[in-house]
C-alpha cells in the first residue's frame, strides 16, 4: 500500500509525509522519523519526519490566532463545515475504511463500525453551535441582572489513541471546533494518518479556515510533554492508558499554567452473566465485545463473571463459538480476528499468557502467535486475584470467572481499580437494572455488551477510567468555559 491508497477513489489523498502547520504542509525539522508500517503484513505505509518543539509553538501561536475571528462566526458558517466534512466522509468511506484496515490492523467489520461513529459524531456535533446556548438569572441585589454565558475555550489541545483512531479522535475535534475553538492535534504515533493528518485533509477540503486544525507528528521525548505545558491551550483531551493519563493530568496540573482536562483512560469491563440469562444470547455477545478490534478496546470485555449455576454451560458454549472466528488478514471480509497493532503489545499478551498459567489459571483454548497474530486465548479457574482480572488485557485473551451467586458476581464486578464500562445479561428486567445501578462504573448495558457508543448519550469512567464526559450536552459543557456578566442598571448603595 502507497501513501495514496489502493482503493478506487480517483483523487486519493496523498503526502502523508508532511506535517499540518498554520494551514500549510511542511516538512517535520526533528532528526527523527516515524515510519508507519502495516501490522499485518510489516508493510511500510509512509515515513514522516517528525516535528520539533519550535513546530509545535507555530501550531499553537496559529491556532491561537485563527480562533478569535473562528469564535464570531455565526452558528450557521460552523455548522457548514461540519455537514461538508459528512459529505466528504461519505464521498471518501473507501479511502477512509482502508486507512483503518491498513495502518491500524482494523478488520472490515470493525472498520466499517468505526467509520459509522466517527460520521455520527460529527453530524452530531454540526448540530452544537446552535444548541450551546447561556442564561439569564435573577439578583438579590437591587436593580441588577445576570448573564451566563457559554463561551469557547479557545484551544484545545487533543492527543489521540491508535485502537480507534478515526472515531475517537473526531469525538473531540469536531465538537471542539463546532463550538469555535481552534485544535492542535497529536495523533498516535502507531496511527499518525487514520487519527490525525487524514483529519487535516478532510478538514482542509472542508474549507475550515487555516490555523483552526494543526495536525503535529513528532517523539514524546520532543513534544509529549510541551503539547500539555505550552501556555496557549487551555484545555487537553486525552485518549489513552491510565499512566500515560495520570502523567498529563500531573503536567496540566503542576506546572505554571492550568489546564482543565478530559480524560478517557483504561478499563477492566466487567461483563456478568446471571443465573436466569438468555446464555445462546449471552454467548454471542460475550465473543463479540471479547474479541472485535482483537480485544484492542478501552470499554472491550475484560472479564467474564458467570454465576455458578450456568458456568459450566456458558463455558462451553463460548469456546464453541470462539472456534468459529476466522483469524488472519483484516481486509477480509469474513475475519473477525486481525493483527496486535505493535510487537510490543504482542510481547506484552505473551507476558500474560504465562503469568495467568503460574497463577494457576487453566488455559482452555489456545493457538500458535504469528507474527502480530494473536488467536484467541480463553482461561477458566480464573480469580479476582489474579493479574487477568486486576488488569486491563487490551489483547484476545480472557478469562471466565465463576461467582457463587449474584451478591458475589456484583462484588467481583466491583472489584476493579476501573469504572468505565461494564454488562449484565438476565431476563429479569428489573434484577438488571438494579445490578446495574449497583455497578460503579461510567456506563452500564443490560443484555447487550460493555462496546457501545452513541454519539449523543455521555461516554465516559469513573475512578481510574479518567474525568469528564464525551458526546451530546456532556462536550458542550467540557468544551465551553461559563462567564457570568452582571449589570447594575440602577445606582447602587455602598457601605462606604
Amino acid at each position: 500500500m502507497s501513501t495514496d491508497t489502493n482503493n478506487t477513489t480517483a483523487n486519493a489523498y496523498k503526502d502523508f509525509h508532511l506535517q499540518y502547520i498554520a494551514g500549510k504542509w511542511q516538512k517535520g525539522q526533528d532528526d527523527s522519523v516515524n515510519t508507519n508500517t502495516n501490522p499485518y503484513n510489516g508493510e511500510t505505509l509512509v515515513e514522516i519526519q517528525q516535528a520539533t518543539e519550535k513546530q509545535l509553538d507555530e501550531a499553537y501561536q496559529a491556532a491561537s490566532q485563527a480562533q478569535k475571528a473562528w469564535a464570531k462566526e455565526t452558528p450557521a458558517a460552523r455548522a457548514a463545515v461540519l455537514y461538508k466534512v459528512v459529505k466528504i466522509f461519505d464521498e471518501r468511506q473507501d479511502e477512509i475504511v482502508d486507512w483503518l484496515i491498513h495502518e491500524s490492523g482494523s478488520t472490515r467489520i470493525k472498520a466499517m463500525a468505526e467509520f459509522s461513529n466517527a460520521r455520527s459524531i460529527t453530524l452530531e456535533a454540526a448540530s452544537f453551535p446552535s444548541r450551546v446556548h447561556g442564561e439569564i438569572r435573577p439578583s438579590n441585589i437591587p436593580g441588577k441582572e445576570n448573564f451566563v454565558y457559554r463561551e469557547p475555550l479557545g484551544v484545545i489541545a487533543v492527543i489521540s489513541p491508535w485502537n480507534f483512531p478515526l472515531h475517537l479522535t473526531q469525538r473531540s475535534i469536531a465538537p471542539a471546533l463546532a463550538l469555535g475553538n481552534a485544535v492542535v492535534l497529536k495523533p498516535a504515533s502507531d496511527t499518525p494518518i487514520t487519527s490525525g493528518l487524514l483529519f487535516a485533509k478532510i478538514f482542509e477540503e472542508a474549507g475550515l479556515p487555516k490555523g483552526l486544525l494543526n495536525v503535529i507528528v513528532g517523539a514524546g521525548s520532543e513534544i509529549g510533554d510541551a503539547i500539555v505545558t505550552h501556555e496557549i491551550p487551555s484545555f487537553v483531551s486525552f485518549t489513552g492508558s491510565t499512566s500515560v493519563g495520570k502523567r498529563i493530568g500531573e503536567l496540566a496540573n503542576g506546572g505554571d499554567f492550568l489546564k482543565q482536562v478530559a480524560l478517557e483512560l483504561g478499563g477492566n469491563s466487567p461483563f456478568v452473566v446471571l443465573k436466569d440469562a438468555d446464555i445462546e444470547q449471552a454467548v454471542k455477545a460475550a465473543v463479540f465485545g471479547k474479541f472485535l478490534h482483537q480485544g484492542q478496546i478501552c470499554v472491550a470485555i475484560n472479564r467474564i463473571i458467570v454465576e455458578d449455576e450456568v458456568y459450566d454451560d456458558f463455558v462451553e458454549r463460548f469456546l464453541a463459538h470462539v472456534k468459529t472466528l476466522n483469524v488472519g488478514d483484516p481486509s477480509k471480509g469474513d475475519t473477525a480476528v486481525g493483527p496486535i497493532v505493535n510487537k510490543k503489545q504482542v510481547q506484552s499478551l505473551k507476558d500474560k499468557i504465562a503469568q495467568a498459567q503460574e497463577e494457576g489459571a487453566t488455559m482452555v483454548l489456545s493457538g500458535d502467535i504469528d507474527g502480530q497474530l494473536v488467536p484467541p486465548h480463553v482461561f477458566t479457574g480464573v480469580t479476582r486475584e489474579m493479574d487477568l482480572s486486576r488488569n486491563e488485557v487490551f489483547g484476545p485473551l480472557v478469562g471466565i470467572i465463576r461467582a457463587k451467586d449474584e451478591d458475589d458476581a456484583l462484588s467481583i464486578a466491583n472489584d476493579s481499580m476501573y469504572g468505565l464500562s461494564s454488562a449484565v445479561f438476565t431476563k429479569d428486567m428489573a434484577k438488571g437494572l438494579r445490578f446495574a445501578r449497583g455497578i460503579r462504573a461510567g456506563m452500564t448495558h443490560i443484555n447487550d455488551v460493555s462496546v457501545n457508543d452513541e454519539s449523543h448519550l455521555p461516554f465516559g469512567g469513573e475512578k481510574n477510567s479518567g474525568i469528564g464526559r464525551f458526546n451530546g450536552e456532556w462536550v458542550l459543557e467540557e468544551f465551553t468555559r461559563t462567564h457570568w456578566v452582571s449589570m447594575q442598571h440602577e445606582p447602587r448603595e455602598y457601605p462606604f
